[in-house]
């Protein structure tokens, strides 16, 4: 089922730390939207329909529709989010006004399909390494997609896909890709299981005999 993507907003009036400290006591969020040459707004947005939207894959990647008190509906996308440092708790938003018809930046993340029965993983008895999660695109908004597809079917032991190997989608351009410079990142590949070597085992089973014998004549010297 997909969800909407519609985030509600208040004009905010009140700046300042101290005002801040009383929106999130409110169980309110501030935050600005700017962007698409009009002037900056702070804004005020509500809590627990962030902590909803932050269980949406696309509410970090996708075009929101957002709402503000009064005014007409305008189309943003997610730039920055801060959290706080140890309660699952947002403490500030930042978004970015698309405008249509103009060209956009935005990340999407990656989908990688057919891990599990990958030739290097049933075949090879490799492991599925992820070099990347995610992927910035260029387009028009109409044109940005929910996510880009990684089919690792075919991918064979001790072998990559590159972000060269995959065919974008309609319109969209890899702003990370650069043959003049031969920049071509690694999204996946599959290697062989790490094996511990007899060797490595003694020498963890020397370290940990070399602790216990520290700890003991620190006991013995107490």
């Amino acid at each position: 089922m997909t969800v909407e993507l519609k985030l509600d907003a208040t004009v905010r009036e009140d700046q300042g730390k101290g005002a801040s400290r009383r929106l999130r006591q409110a169980k309110q969020i501030p935050g600005i939207m700017y962007g698409a040459g009009k002037a900056p707004v702070s804004l005020t947005f509500n809590e627990e329909q962030v902590l909803r939207l932050l269980r949406e894959e696309g509410f970090f990647s996708q075009i929101l529709d957002v709402k503000v008190k009064g005014k007409r509906v305008e189309k943003a996308i997610l730039k920055d989010m801060q959290r706080h440092p140890f309660k699952p708790l947002v403490t500030h938003m930042d978004l970015l006004r698309i405008k249509a018809g103009e060209k956009m930046r935005q990340t999407v993340p990656l989908h990688f399909l057919n891990e599990e029965t990958a030739k290097g993983v049933k075949l090879g008895g490799g492991v599925v390494h992820h070099d990347a999660i995610e992927v910035e695109v260029e387009c028009l908004p109409d044109d940005l997609p929910g996510s880009i597809d990684v089919d690792v079917a075919e991918l064979e032991l001790g072998h990559s896909i590159h972000l060269s190997d995959l065919t974008p989608p309609e319109g969209v351009a890899f702003t990370a890709l650069d043959p003049e410079h031969d920049h071509d990142p690694v999204l996946v590949s599959i290697n062989a299981p790490r094996v511990v070597s007899e060797e490595e085992d003694e020498a963890g089973d020397s370290d940990e005999a070399a602790d216990d014998s520290a700890g003991e004549s620190a006991d013995d010297s107490e």
